[in-house]
C-alpha cells in the first residue's frame, strides 16, 4: 500500500501558527518577568510597608508609646538610686532618643495630615481638647529634657551648675504632662492590646518582617482587623530602638567623667 507523503506532513501554515503561538507565549512570560522586576514592583513593596492609613499610624504611635513607657519605668527606677545606677540612667536616656523621635514623627505626621484635610485622618477626628492643649508642652519639655541631657553628657560635670537645673525642671514638667498624655490615650491603648470592647490587634511591636498582602484598605480598616503595613511599623520601631542603642553605645566613653564625679561625691 502506498502512502502519500503529503498526508503525513503538517500543513505549512499550521506549523508556523503553532510556532508563532509558542513564541508569543514565551515573549509574554519574559515581558511579565520584566514587569515583576520593574520599579513599580519595588514601589508596590514600599507601598505595602508604609500602608495602613490613619489606623496604621495610630497603631505605630501606640506601640511606640508602650515601648517608651517600659523604658521610662527603667529611668524612674534609676532616679531612685541614681548614684549606683547612673550608668543605666545615661545609657537608657540615650537609647530613648530613637523611640522619642519616632513617636514625635508619627504624631506630627497625623497632625499634618489632619490639618491638610486628608479624608481618612479627618474621619478619625481630632484628639480630645485637653490633649491638644497639652501637646505643645509635651513637645517643648521633651526637646528640653533630651537636649539638656545630651549637653550635660557631652560637656561633662563642669556643666552641672548651669545645665543640671534645666534638665531637672524640664524632666519634672515632661513626666507630669507626658503622664497626662498617656492617660488620655488609655482607651486606644486598651483597644489595641485587646482589653477594650473592640479587640483590634495585638500591638505591632517588632512585627513579623514578611511582606503584607495587598488588600483593599477599606476592608482592612474595619474594627477587629490588623491594618496593612504591619511589617513597616515593626521595622520602624525596631529601627528606632536600634538607632537609640547604637547612639548609646557610641556615647559610652562620655559616661566616665560623670561616673567618676559621682563616686567622688558619694565618698565625700
Amino acid at each position: 500500500m502506498s502512502v502519500d507523503p503529503h498526508t503525513l506532513a503538517p500543513e505549512r501554515g499550521e506549523g508556523s501558527t503553532a510556532r508563532g503561538t509558542r513564541a508569543g507565549a514565551g515573549a509574554h512570560a519574559i515581558h511579565r518577568g520584566e514587569q515583576d522586576r520593574s520599579p513599580s514592583a519595588g514601589r508596590s513593596l514600599i507601598g505595602r510597608l508604609t500602608a495602613g492609613g490613619s489606623t496604621g499610624n495610630e497603631r505605630l504611635t501606640i506601640a511606640t508609646g508602650l515601648v517608651l513607657l517600659v523604658l521610662l519605668v527603667v529611668i524612674g527606677v534609676t532616679i531612685v538610686r541614681l548614684r549606683s545606677l547612673l550608668w543605666i540612667h545615661l545609657f537608657v536616656g540615650m537609647l530613648l532618643i530613637g523611640p522619642i523621635a519616632l513617636k514625635m514623627a508619627s504624631t506630627g505626621y497625623r497632625f499634618v495630615r489632619y490639618y491638610t484635610a486628608n479624608p481618612r485622618y479627618r474621619s478619625k477626628g481630632p484628639p480630645p481638647a485637653l490633649l491638644r492643649m497639652i501637646a505643645p508642652i509635651v513637645v517643648i519639655s521633651t526637646i528640653a529634657v533630651f537636649v539638656s541631657g545630651v549637653a550635660l553628657l557631652l560637656i561633662g560635670p563642669s556643666s552641672r551648675a548651669t545645665l543640671l537645673p534645666i534638665h531637672k525642671v524640664s524632666f519634672i514638667v515632661w513626666v507630669v504632662f507626658t503622664s497626662l498624655h498617656l492617660l488620655g490615650h488609655l482607651p486606644e491603648v486598651a483597644s489595641a492590646i485587646g482589653l477594650g470592647g473592640e479587640t483590634a490587634s495585638r500591638v505591632d511591636v517588632l512585627a513579623a518582617l514578611g511582606a503584607c498582602s495587598g488588600k483593599n484598605l477599606s476592608a482592612w480598616e474595619t474594627p477587629g482587623t490588623t491594618p496593612p503595613g504591619r511589617a513597616g511599623r515593626g521595622l520602624s520601631l525596631a529601627g528606632a530602638l536600634a538607632g537609640g542603642t547604637v547612639l548609646a553605645i557610641l556615647l559610652i566613653p562620655q559616661f566616665g567623667p560623670w561616673l567618676h564625679a559621682s563616686s567622688l561625691f558619694h565618698h565625700h
